[in-house]
């Protein structure tokens, strides 16, 4: 092993600023393991954070992206976790093992503040590691700590999904394609909505029930309700914001559920007050998990066979073209793969 290594980092916000830089071997320290990083998952959050901290406070050279597998190949010492050779993936939220956190200031986030994945080895408390799924190869277990985790916590943690149920799935990014396995796998009925008729034959092929495009039909929430014989869904995962969430809340059965997970069209979440009253909804802002519901929802992808959906890879010296790609759209996720 070599005493240096390469790692992508930014001196000042912008893309445009990603460089690839050479560095020193790190040393795991005490309670620390030195991962061999064998692929890195990209989130929109990292193109944010890469732009203008994201309301974080970054340390300056910066390394992006905060979704990792890899191969543990030194421990330090206290280490009981991992053992040389075990395939472990990253969690996003430093310090949150289980239960609800007492505040958030004392559980930074990877990829921001605290530095990122993007690099060849990573030293990193064992604690923020799981064991990867046995049955994914580490280009689709890089996918599972942003991206699964908020669909397992909107759905199954906190949203108590089960066979029989009706859910919405807004879009076909990472979350959402997610959250199209594990409610299928659930026994759930998916209704998907997209702009192309493409992508909802692809969602369909994972598991949806049905499609609606959103371009041709806006007022998509009379669709749910004609699928649904009027009835509505039991829960919408609400990806857009803005006026969209009075759309959400009109094919939501009453009583129903509205998961807050994106706001790709707009940063503000806008409602007249009597929708809302009249819906009854519960309306739960999702923001990923603690490591035990990670490592739950690693039982459940090994136990279901469920397989991430990858819309592209890049090499280790692509990742301006990754980010591009990213940015432009993806049919679940862009991954790259350190292998390549």
């Amino acid at each position: 092993m070599s005493d240096s290594m390469h790692r992508w980092e930014i001196s000042a916000f912008g893309l445009d600023n990603l460089q690839l830089a050479t560095r020193p071997l790190p040393t795991p320290a005490y309670g620390e393991v030195l991962v061999k990083v064998d692929a890195v998952s990209l989130n929109y959050r990292d193109t944010q954070v890469v732009e203008n901290g994201m309301t974080a406070t970054l340390a300056f050279p910066f390394t992006p992206a905060s979704d990792m597998a890899g191969t543990v190949v030194a421990i330090g010492p206290g280490v009981t976790r991992f053992a040389v050779g075990d395939k472990v993936i990253s969690t996003y939220i430093t310090n949150w093992i289980d239960g609800n956190p007492q505040t958030w200031a004392q559980m930074p986030t990877q990829g921001g503040p605290i530095q990122g994945m993007l690099a060849q080895y990573v030293a990193t408390p064992a604690d923020w590691c799981v064991r990867a799924p046995n049955n994914l190869t580490p280009v689709q277990a890089s996918t599972l700590p942003i991206a699964a985790l908020t669909a397992w916590m909107a759905l199954i943690e906190l949203g108590h999904l089960h066979a029989g149920q009706t859910v919405v799935v807004q879009g076909t990014g990472g979350v959402s394609l997610f959250a199209v396995q594990l409610a299928a796998a659930s026994g759930a009925k998916v209704i998907v909505t997209s702009s192309s008729d493409e992508k909802i034959a692809q969602a369909i092929a994972l598991g949806a029930t049905h499609g609606i495009n959103r371009t041709t039909n806006p007022d998509w929430h009379t669709a749910v309700l004609a699928l649904t014989d009027g009835r509505g869904a039991d829960h919408v995962l609400e990806m857009a914001g803005g006026d969209n969430l009075g759309r959400s809340l009109q094919a939501v059965v009453p009583g129903g559920r509205v998961s807050i997970i994106g706001l790709l069209e707009s940063d503000e979440l806008r409602t007249p007050i009597m929708p809302l009253l009249g819906s009854r909804a519960s309306i739960v802002a999702v923001a990923v998990g603690p490591r035990r519901a990670l490592e739950d929802l690693v039982r459940m992808i090994e136990h279901h066979g469920i397989t991430p959906v990858i819309d592209a890879t890049y090499g280790f010296d692509q990742v301006p073209e990754a980010f591009a790609h990213l940015n432009r759209g993806a049919f679940g996720k862009v991954v790259v793969d350190l292998a390549l």
